[in-house]
């Protein structure tokens, strides 16, 4: 992962008063919220949510207190902008974008938590910029080649019904295929997607690289590792994550599978509050 240009961000101002900035490679506007005191922490979320998951899932009301909390809706998601295009979803955009943010905020060093593709970036990001991570948490993802995880994820054929069925038929075979029903908060978040920016997004994440084992044994921020117990494509890529990034500790959040571990509070906060509090 490379640097993109050397332009300078633009800040921006939405109409509903939420900042932004662009990133000054493509002009995509990006979407935060600051949340709080203290020591800095940016929050990544998972594919087809946004940054309003932290306050949904109440992560924002128990850190806010103690930290900083830099709420970023990823591209493609929430109010950030939404390139149609799958080449505008390319890891190093995202971490450009994440940088921006960071360098609007005048923010040179920071804690980092991210779920599912936000671990993926948040790995990214203190691999292509480890001056500017302090402390890495990574819940449910993996560095592995991402080719057919929407399909494992979701629901075989899931970024075709995007397309061809929009978000409200996406989210009707996701229920079919789920054990139990989608959460009202997961389905809110999801309701506000545009459809054809998440379908670009999966295609980007279907060709993406792996982040290879190299630059991961290269990390140096302590790390924390978490997944559920029955996220079965994510077990084993958590226990990869903890053996190859070398200050790495990982926990398990038992009964609970990949849509579900974030969105039990208490017992992800039970490993992450400690964690945060030892950097």
């Amino acid at each position: 992962m490379t640097g993109r240009g050397t332009a300078v961000a633009q800040r921006v101002r939405h109409n509903s008063g939420v900042p932004e900035i662009e990133n000054p490679v493509d002009g995509t506007r990006i979407a935060y919220d600051v949340v709080g005191d203290g020591p800095p922490l940016l929050l990544l979320h998972g594919s087809a949510l946004s940054r309003a998951i932290w306050r949904g899932f109440g992560y924002t009301a128990a850190l806010r207190d103690h930290y900083r909390l830099i709420l970023v809706d990823l591209r493609g998601h929430g109010r950030s902008g939404k390139p149609h295009t799958v080449d505008g979803y390319s890891l190093d955009l995202v971490i450009g974008d994440l940088i921006a943010v960071l360098d609007e905020l005048k923010i040179s060093r920071t804690r980092v938590l991210g779920y599912s593709f936000g671990g993926f970036v948040a790995m990214g990001l203190a691999m292509a910029h480890p001056a500017r991570v302090s402390g890495l948490i990574v819940g449910g993802a993996s560095s592995r080649s991402r080719k057919g995880t929407f399909d494992k994820l979701y629901f075989p054929g899931a970024i075709d019904a995007l397309e061809n069925e929009g978000i409200e038929g996406f989210l009707d075979r996701w229920n079919e295929a789920r054990s139990w029903p989608i959460d009202p908060a997961t389905r809110t978040a999801f309701m506000a997607n545009d459809p054809l920016a998440m379908a670009a997004y999966m295609r980007r994440a279907d060709v993406e690289s792996s982040l290879p084992d190299e630059k991961l044994a290269q990390i140096t921020a302590p790390t924390l590792v978490f997944v559920g117990s029955e996220d079965t494509h994510r077990v084993d890529d958590a226990k990869h994550l903890a053996a190859t990034i070398p200050d790495a500790s990982s926990v398990v959040i038992a009964g609970h599978d990949h849509s579900t571990t974030i969105a039990a509070t208490k017992e992800v906060l039970a490993s992450v509050e400690p964690f945060l509090a030892s950097l």
